[in-house]
């Protein structure tokens, strides 16, 4: 009765403690209460938690029946434990059990469960958020009903199409999390005329819809700016919304009107996930399930987020946390993932493959090629600006951005050179040749890294034979 937690957050950790009374009665049948813990128990326990499956303590599967005998994730081992920790420490406080052991440590997580949890924000693939924007949008009324008044009430088409399209136009633009959606009162929509200094017209003027957003689970009460047609909806419910009686906010304690309601009760916490969103798929044609998972209210405040991040024009750090409403810039951090698309642009624009390759003007001799190559004459040469290359391998060539002056070698100020470059039937092409570290600083540094390069490599044999060494030494 002394917790602090919300309602749903005690029912948990109550059945959090009946999965560890189920886990005793088999495992344990000798431990009768919570005197009986010993260090043993609890690192007994803590290794049976790792290796749950799901259902495996439970008496029922409930929302997680499609989800039975798979492995715990790493948040929810985490829960387990600290429930029980929680637990053990408010009984050794309160005097209700004698200190055995230490429930921090006893009961601690360990540090490669702790290493998998952390804030995965699920965005939706463009096309396929395309696809649901769209059919939320275009959502009729022959969408939200069915023939049968029995199959309605299942799926929930009994609330009246101006209320669906209102909650779909909220979850689609406003980034909102599902217990603030529900929560909105009437009347959270304002609108406000500003000058637009863009339009050439000195009087146009357009309107900016302000969405007053509810306390949330991070932060007080918060105003943020949405699309117009946020607004457009919400004020076409609001103006054939029947009178409701108040709603007591949990939150905040008080009495009030909730925009979401319809006969007496306020739309309930799984209808969005359950109902709306199922519905947007079929209209959409995509699944209910992607690659990350099923789709949920939440991933489409994530998704909006880093589309908001992403945008050509995208919100800075921190009109996007205030935007979203969170209370530090770390949460905030979590939402800005780079798209692939704009990370794959940055990646071209940096040019590192580029800047491995480089180009090489090569000039073919055509004439020496029509008459034969069996006179052993060269028909290949790689410009090296100091002079040709005519070996045919050049890009295998050890030595091919610090020549070492072999027999493939012509110098331009040579009497081959200039008959070469004087041939009138020179074929001149470009090829890339990949270069490695070095040879990427003797291109981009210049003399000393290209005379170090040379120098390293004197004693490494040229095409012909010889190292660069030995053709010094009978120079």
């Amino acid at each position: 009765m002394t917790s602090t937690l919300q309602p749903a957050s005690r029912i948990s950790a109550v059945y959090r403690l009946f999965q560890a009374g189920r886990w005793l009665a088999a495992e344990h049948p000798g431990v009768k209460g919570p005197g009986d813990w010993t260090r043993e128990t609890a690192a007994a326990y803590v290794a049976a938690m790792d290796r749950a499956t799901v259902g495996q303590w439970s008496t029922s599967a409930g929302s997680f029946k499609g989800h039975v005998g798979k492995p715990f994730s790493a948040a929810t081992k985490e829960g387990v434990l600290k429930a029980l920790r929680t637990f053990f420490s408010d009984c050794q406080e309160w005097g209700w059990i004698v200190v055995r052991f230490q429930p921090a440590r006893a009961l601690a997580t360990p540090r490669s469960v702790r290493a998998l949890i952390g804030p995965d924000p699920r965005t939706i693939a463009d096309a396929t958020w395309a696809k649901l924007v769209w059919a939320g949008l275009n959502l009729t009324d022959r969408d939200l009903s069915r023939p049968d008044d029995r199959e309605a009430a299942e799926d929930g088409h009994f609330y009246p199409a101006a209320l669906v399209r209102a909650l779909v136009a909220v979850w689609l633009f406003s980034g909102l999390r599902r217990d603030e959606i529900l929560r909105l009162r009437v009347g959270c929509i304002r609108w406000q005329a500003v000058n637009d200094g863009s339009e050439a017209a000195a009087g146009n003027k357009r309107r900016v819809c302000l969405l007053d957003v509810p306390v949330n689970k991070t932060g007080t009460a918060f105003t943020k700016p949405v699309d117009g047609i946020v607004g457009e909806a919400v004020a076409a419910w609001e103006a054939v919304r029947p009178l409701q009686p108040l709603w007591l906010d949990p939150k905040t304690g008080g009495r009030v009107h909730v925009l979401f309601s319809h006969r007496g009760r306020r739309v309930g916490p799984t209808y969005i996930n359950a109902v709306l969103i199922p519905l947007l798929c079929r209209k959409a044609g995509v699944p209910a399930e992607d690659a990350r998972g099923r789709i949920t209210s939440h991933r489409a405040r994530a998704t909006i987020a880093t589309q908001l991040y992403n945008a050509r024009e995208p919100m800075s750090l921190s009109e996007l946390q205030e935007w979203l409403g969170h209370r530090s810039p770390d949460s905030t951090r979590h939402y800005t993932k780079v798209s692939p698309t704009r990370l794959a642009k940055s990646y071209q624009d940096a040019g590192y493959f580029a800047r491995n390759l480089r180009a090489v003007e090569v000039l073919i001799d055509q004439g020496a090629v029509r008459a034969g190559l069996a006179a052993g004459e060269a028909w290949k040469h790689y410009d090296l600006g100091h002079g040709y290359c005519t070996y045919d391998f050049f890009d295998q060539c050890p030595h091919r951005m610090a020549c070492a002056r072999c027999s493939f070698y012509m110098p331009k100020d040579s009497s081959k050179a200039l008959l070469l470059e004087g041939k009138a039937n020179l074929l001149r092409l470009r090829q890339e040749i990949p270069l490695n570290d070095d040879e990427v600083r003797v291109v981009d540094e210049g003399i000393a890294a290209h005379e170090e390069l040379a120098a390293r490599l004197a004693d490494v044999p040229t095409p012909d034979g010889e190292t660069p060494r030995r053709t010094d030494a009978g120079r």
